[in-house]
């Protein structure tokens, strides 16, 4: 059924995404499809860029990298049918794009359970939500 799933992945909280990679997984799996992970690295402020290293931005970047290769392999779908992709920007903004660029038909994402100043602003699983143009799975933490 669904032949693109993109799986977005918050490196800083990789617990969080077990459950969504398990679902995109399964219906991986099931549906001879293939996953995409993303990460979103967000942007390095400029009033910080003189008290980062000049090569910030690539370290960062080969970080995500690695670590995104290593969930890759863990996910125990074949290499043939997971890749990943680290991009940078606004999170919402960046998962959308990736969406379009791989012609994704479900974006399987995570998401806690709402604080109170994401009830006002809108968190980014919202954003997905709200403005994919593919269909949207949002997995909560049984925990949370």
């Amino acid at each position: 059924m669904y032949k693109q799933i993109l799986v977005p992945i918050d490196l800083a909280d990789t617990d969080l995404a077990k459950p969504a990679i398990e679902a995109a997984v399964a219906m991986a799996r099931s549906s001879g499809g293939s996953m995409r992970l993303v990460n979103v690295l967000p942007m390095t402020p400029v009033m910080l860029a003189e008290y980062v290293p000049p090569d910030f931005d690539v370290q960062q970047r080969k970080a995500a990298e690695e670590a995104m290769a290593i969930i890759a392999r863990e996910s125990g779908l074949d290499s043939g049918h997971i890749s990943g992709t680290v991009r940078q920007g606004g999170i919402y903004h960046e998962v959308l794009e990736e969406a379009k660029a791989i012609n994704a038909d479900l974006i399987v994402m995570s998401s806690h359970r709402p604080a109170m100043r994401t009830y006002f602003l809108g968190s980014n699983a919202g954003h997905v939500v709200r403005y994919a143009k593919c269909s949207v799975l949002v997995v909560r933490n049984a925990k949370n």
